[in-house]
């Protein structure tokens, strides 16, 4: 290998986002470190929306995180939510009533003061719009919001929820001007006011141009003079290529797996001073199993499938080591994560499993199946993958197995009608919890669309962890919950992702962007000529 390479000694990172780049501290107030250069950022993303009340895509929330406040906001290199524009949050009442005592002298960017009032307008309009593409369904648990001074925001929550602190320190809790912001709309110019780190000064369909927002009052310390976010709209060889030509000084979320195997190994990227940083990851993919459909619906079927995908072939084959087996629905690094699925089923294919749980149910024939894939939502690599899946399932002989696609839309809309019988889901957390992995998966209207019902899981376990403020007390229900999902199979976990960033030695800062929390912080890069 060529170019050098080092892992980072962040804890485990969101999202199979690729980084290449080219930071740190935290004081009480805010301010600026030794302040270096303005950076170019690529990415493969495009930020779909400025306003908080609509974006829930990582291009959108990036942009959330740097400009806008929330009361509260992860630390680098951790997963535990810290007063931001807060100067204290606690629970009363068990965990129904949750208190923010805002911090002094904060103001937006235009000059306004961030007031209670503020808080409070951010999160009811927010819910009262509830756009489809935005994060109202985070905010699902508020019952009422009161402002009882300029500095105190109570919410009262419908029931206990302890993971609270979490989503309001996402992109969710962003805090808006309530002058600049209409109350029952979205604001349509493509302009942000916010009181983050950095003020969004234009926004087109080419690129995002971010300046350090001097009245800034909170923990992070800019260590640039300022951003640009440059937008190359899913190409992921422009992108390599602006990488390479020095175009850029950060490539985040966009490169395909073959290009960091590229990287590595190649002697004109290491003469250019190039490090390839690799950090884990909470994204992660599954193969989601139609509970209606006639052939996806039979429970042999779906446990020959379990007994026969081979993992590791397909993270060393298809996404070249970029990615780690999954073996559950709660990914490695995340509180109460366990092996279920290898528990049960093996960590190698068992064909002789396999044929024996057909066999048993007195399926004798080869199974016809079709595994949908969606390359414009989860990458080209996709079809690729469940082509490999299908060759495994076929070369028991147990199976018939062929793949097909369809662009994203018709994707949704085909699972939505339950004409699906086998797809893929990805999924790149809101919160670094374990459930974030769990509620959005079970229940009605939940993101997998595969008709699973489990009342155990969506009337005792989920609502009994959400009460529990302790979260490391969790881990026997939520151990629970990943067992009955691996033998019930509604979800079959396939990988975990990685995150790479390869930034040029000049470049600093970049493993204080790579954790849990899925924040990419801005703020920690450096860059010094």
């Amino acid at each position: 290998m060529n170019v050098r390479k080092r892992r980072t000694s962040a804890p485990i990172g969101a999202g199979l986002a690729v980084v290449l780049l080219g930071g740190c501290g935290i004081q009480t107030d805010g301010g600026v470190a030794e302040r270096g250069d303005s950076i170019v950022v690529g990415m493969s993303d495009d930020v779909l929306a400025a306003d908080p009340a609509s974006g829930y895509d990582p291009g959108s929330w990036l942009l959330f995180n740097n400009v806008f406040q929330s009361l509260l906001s992860f630390p680098r290199g951790s997963s535990t939510p810290q007063p931001e524009a807060a100067k204290s949050c606690a629970f009363e009442n068990g965990s129904k009533v949750y208190r923010c005592t805002l911090r002094d002298g904060l103001t937006f960017s235009n000059g306004n003061s961030l007031t209670a009032e503020d808080v409070k307008y951010s999160f009811d309009r927010a819910i009262r719009i509830d756009d489809p593409a935005g994060p109202a369904p985070l905010l699902s648990s508020i019952a009422k919001i009161t402002a009882p001074d300029p500095r105190t925001v109570v919410f009262q929550l419908k029931v206990p929820d302890a993971t609270f602190p979490s989503k309001i320190a996402s992109g969710a809790g962003s805090i808006v001007d309530h002058s600049e912001y209409p109350a029952n709309s979205l604001r349509k110019d493509g302009k942000a006011v916010g009181s983050g780190p950095y003020e969004l000064k234009s926004l087109d369909k080419s690129k995002a141009v971010f300046s350090v927002n001097s009245g800034y009052r909170g923990t992070a310390r800019t260590k640039n003079s300022g951003v640009t976010l440059e937008f190359f709209r899913g190409n992921q060889k422009k992108l390599a290529s602006a990488l390479q030509k020095g175009d850029i000084d950060v490539a985040y979320r966009g490169l395909a797996a073959r290009d960091i195997a590229q990287l590595e190994d190649s002697s004109a990227a290491a003469d250019k001073g190039i490090d390839i940083v690799e950090g884990t990851s909470a994204e992660v993919q599954h193969l989601v199993f139609n509970m209606k459909d006639p052939v996806a619906k039979k429970l042999p079927v779906r446990k020959a499938i379990a007994y026969l995908v081979d993992r590791d072939a397909l993270v060393s084959e298809v996404y070249h080591s970029t990615a780690t087996p999954l073996y559950s629905i709660v990914p490695a690094g995340i509180t109460a994560h366990n092996t279920a699925f290898f528990d049960m089923y093996g960590g190698s294919p068992q064909p002789a499993k396999a044929e024996q749980a057909l066999r048993t149910a007195g399926i004798t024939d080869k199974v016809k199946l079709t595994l949908w894939s969606t390359p414009s939502r989860y990458g080209p690599a996709t079809d690729n993958e469940l082509t490999a899946i299908a060759k495994q399932l076929n070369a028991s002989g147990l199976f018939d197995a062929e793949v097909k696609s369809l662009p994203f839309d018709q994707y949704e809309e085909r699972i939505e009608a339950g004409e699906l019988g086998v797809y893929v889901k990805g999924w790149v957390p809101d919160y670094p919890d374990p459930d974030n992995f769990t509620q959005p998966f079970f229940g009605e209207d939940n993101v997998l669309q595969n008709g699973y019902v489990s009342n155990d899981i969506t009337g005792r376990i989920i609502p009994g962890t959400a009460a529990q403020a302790d979260r490391g007390t969790t881990q026997k229900a939520f151990g629970e919950l990943q067992d009955k999902v691996a033998e019930d199979l509604p979800i079959l976990p396939l990988w975990q992702g990685k995150q790479y960033a390869v930034a040029y030695d000049n470049i600093s800062g970049l493993e204080w962007t790579l954790d849990a929390s899925t924040v990419f912080r801005f703020w920690e890069i450096s860059k010094y000529s």
